[in-house]
């Protein structure tokens, strides 16, 4: 992420409003250093909304393919990296709203019970119940247990917590006011707290610190 603006007159400009301006002028090296900077960034928000590798990946490609097809419509006033992620943002919810349709059962859905939904548990896949204690393990099931949250939740806490992006910022990417992300990132943490809890007591029997 730059850190250096560029002095222009009394006014500082972004370097990536440069690069804008040059790719809008046809200088294609300006754009592939736009996609270069920020397609990892666009991928992990992909892949946190939708839980999908191949579909981020797609999903990727399509808001860069966008993005330089509309241009002209970056207006500058919010930073170039939030006005790709609001591109990705609604690619990935559109993504997941087509998927709803398939009968398909996602490895990554909650499963329905009787005490509320609750990530799903592969525990029997592992071959050695040992490994099921790695830290690579608590990766995976806090992994799992933040795909359990809605996507709007989801989204919130991806951009907040995971990109750093700020309160500010993820308003902007998603539409919504400041005090709204505000109420769903607290939502969305207490929910995790709460589920990653339940599903590490379902695990050994004992709420682990």
């Amino acid at each position: 992420m730059p850190t250096v603006a560029e002095q222009t007159g009394t006014e500082e400009v972004h370097p990536d409003v440069a690069l804008v301006e040059a790719a809008r002028g046809g200088d294609a090296a300006a754009f592939e250093k736009l996609v270069r900077q920020y397609d990892r960034q666009i991928f992990r928000v992909a892949q946190h909304i939708t839980q999908n590798r191949e579909d981020a990946e797609d999903i990727t490609q399509d808001v860069f393919m966008k993005a330089y097809g509309k241009l002209d419509q970056f207006q500058g006033n919010s930073k170039f990296s939030t006005w790709l992620t609001r591109i990705a943002v609604n690619e990935s919810l559109m993504r997941l709203r087509k998927r709803k349709t398939s009968r398909t059962v996602s490895m990554d859905q909650d499963v329905q019970t009787e005490e509320g939904s609750i990530p799903r548990d592969f525990a029997d896949w592992t071959p050695d119940p040992e490994q099921q204690y790695s830290s690579s393990e608590l990766g995976d099931i806090l992994q799992k247990t933040i795909s359990g949250l809605s996507p709007g939740f989801r989204t919130v806490f991806t951009l907040r917590d995971i990109e750093n992006l700020s309160t500010e910022e993820t308003a902007e990417a998603l539409g919504l006011s400041v005090p709204a992300v505000k109420s769903r990132l607290l939502r969305a943490r207490l929910q995790l707290r709460e589920r990653l809890s339940r599903y590490l007591k379902r695990k050994d029997g004992s709420v682990r610190p």
